[in-house]
């Protein structure tokens, strides 16, 4: 099989101390990952791409497994940048991420860009308990400046206490099923975003419809959850979208 195989895996444990220990952070291949300043008892872990890509045939996940009682938020040093590569297969990219207990999670990497030739699968699947807490954000840009996108299809799941709350799958670019770019998708814009945000305390107090600036709307889910969805016509843009309807979350 072509292209580069690699998984990264993070482990995180509550230490007994009101803290959060990494008793696994296992880099692989072009997946580095590296434990920065956390604040309070959350741990912080950047994931630092070591080589361009996911180029076309290459094989990339990253795991994170969050236990009861722990903290922990993920970032990235820099966007991924789907690019074509020496063969027409496509890459794939896929996330595993587990929370227990009252365990907490924020999932917030920076942009995937899809260039022009690439051919990039991303699948997000993440598990919840009852009690559990997800703050996780994806943003996806379609083409550098100037460029024709590559095609993109992204899906992400997300199951609380084995029910899933949330299944959705979008396809842009060359080879996607029509209308991706019309009027009911993204009219037009280049840049696509989400936040997912699962806390117990909406199962009480349910966040409400509503839209948030030019570019953001927030939907409750059937669960304790609220969904954001942003479009905008360039990552900047797409990023405050996405920050202020996250505050507008926070107050609610």
């Amino acid at each position: 099989m072509s292209g580069v195989h690699a998984t990264a895996r993070i482990g995180a444990r509550a230490d007994g101390r009101g803290g959060t220990s990494l008793p696994v952070l296992e880099s692989d291949g072009p997946l580095a990952l590296r434990r920065t300043r956390g604040t309070g008892g959350e741990a912080r872990v950047m994931l630092v791409g070591a080589m361009s890509g996911p180029l076309g045939g290459d094989r990339f996940a990253v795991e994170a497994d969050v236990a009861n009682g722990a903290r922990l938020h993920v970032g990235s040093a820099a966007a991924t940048i789907a690019l074509p590569g020496q063969t027409k297969d496509e890459a794939h990219y896929d996330v595993r991420l587990t929370v227990t207990g009252e365990g907490e999670l924020r999932w917030m990497p920076e942009q995937l860009i899809s260039a022009k030739g690439s051919d990039l699968f991303v699948t997000t699947r993440v598990g919840l308990g009852a009690d559990s807490r997800l703050v996780l954000r994806e943003e996806q840009v379609l083409g550098r400046v100037g460029e024709e996108p590559g095609r993109l299809t992204s899906r992400l799941t997300v199951r609380v206490d084995g029910r899933v709350l949330l299944d959705q799958e979008l396809a842009c670019g060359p080879g996607a099923p029509g209308g991706w770019d019309g009027p009911a998708v993204l009219a037009g814009y280049r840049a696509v975003g989400q936040l997912v945000v699962v806390r117990p305390e909406f199962r009480e107090a349910p966040t409400t419809a509503r839209r948030v600036g030019e570019h953001a709307c927030v939907m409750p889910l059937a669960g304790p959850a609220a969904l954001v969805t942003a479009v905008a016509p360039d990552a900047l843009r797409l990023r405050r979208a996405l920050d202020e309807a996250l505050a507008d979350v926070d107050i609610r």
